[in-house]
């Protein structure tokens, strides 16, 4: 288990900690929020003595759990000490920003006592001057939009680490039993001649050899492929860089059985040649 990449999660509150946590949840790191400091060296011993293949893990700590600060510096002097290699990653904003958000949010700052907010947004920064002074990367979101910090996040978790790509499915269906409501991207092939019309391909679906190369045969099909693979290698960096985890890639026909079953076969091959985790799905082959 001391193979495993820690980073500790921590900060202010309101500088963007949850979306932190979410944004290496999308990278591939178990995650686990406000777990009680005391509690991780045993938690890790657990996890040692278990079949458990995990090798990331993200843990947001904060001054929710009344013992985290007397304790955090002992604990992870102690646990690097034994070999992990322990990341603390604090998060801090503006106090301007920081009021702001706990206006949007309404919700009580876990430092408050007595006093107004912004004495409770000062107590907090007090008494973690020491866990920032520790930390080994300190991000200031003030001026960052939510898919800017989960880009910040990932990237630097990223350094030196293989995190986990955005996963593609590819989706045939037919129109006739509705659009899957999983659907991001939709692209209608109807335009294809159907071999659904050519009795020797009536019976036969779009994954059999004779029914892909109908269906490849036109000119409008060759064009479809050159514009449409084009898009999805332009479009797919851009998701992944906007923290999206997954893409759905719905190809429909009439009943999604023939053109949309061989077209998606097509799109998950090209994926796959760009080293793309891709998931292919016929949801209708079978009623078509």
């Amino acid at each position: 288990m001391k193979n495993l990449n820690m980073i500790i999660i921590t900060g202010l509150s309101g500088s963007g900690k949850s979306v932190a946590i979410d944004a290496l949840e999308d990278a591939g790191y178990f995650c686990v929020d406000n777990m009680p400091v005391v509690l991780l060296p045993k938690f890790l011993e657990l996890r040692s003595g278990s079949v458990s293949e995990v090798q990331k893990l993200a843990l947001g700590m904060d001054l929710r759990e009344k013992e985290f600060v007397k304790e955090y510096q002992a604990i992870f002097n102690q646990l690097q000490e034994e070999g992990y290699r322990l990341e603390v990653i604090f998060l801090e904003a503006s106090e301007d920003v920081l009021l702001k958000r706990y206006s949007q949010t309404r919700r009580q700052h876990p430092a408050r006592k007595e006093g107004n907010l912004l004495e409770s947004i000062r107590a907090e920064k007090e008494q973690l001057k020491g866990l920032k002074e520790f930390a080994g990367k300190i991000i200031d979101t003030s001026s960052l939009t939510v898919h800017e910090l989960k880009d910040v996040i990932i990237k630097h978790a990223e350094r030196g680490v293989k995190t986990e790509r955005m996963r593609v499915t590819v989706l045939s269906f037919g129109f006739k039993y509705g659009v899957p409501l999983e659907t991001d991207l939709l692209i209608d092939v109807r335009f294809i001649p159907n071999p659904y019309f050519i009795p020797e391909l009536k019976t036969l679906d779009g994954k059999d050899n004779r029914v892909k190369e109908f269906v490849k045969k036109w000119p409008e099909t060759l064009g479809f492929f050159e514009k449409y693979f084009s898009l999805l290698e332009y479009l797919i960096p851009l998701y992944e860089k906007e923290g999206k985890s997954y893409l759905t890639i719905a190809v429909g026909c009439t009943g999604g059985r023939h053109r949309s079953v061989s077209i998606a076969e097509e799109i998950s091959a090209h994926l796959e040649t760009l080293n793309r985790q891709v998931t292919l799905t016929h949801r209708d082959i079978e009623l078509g």
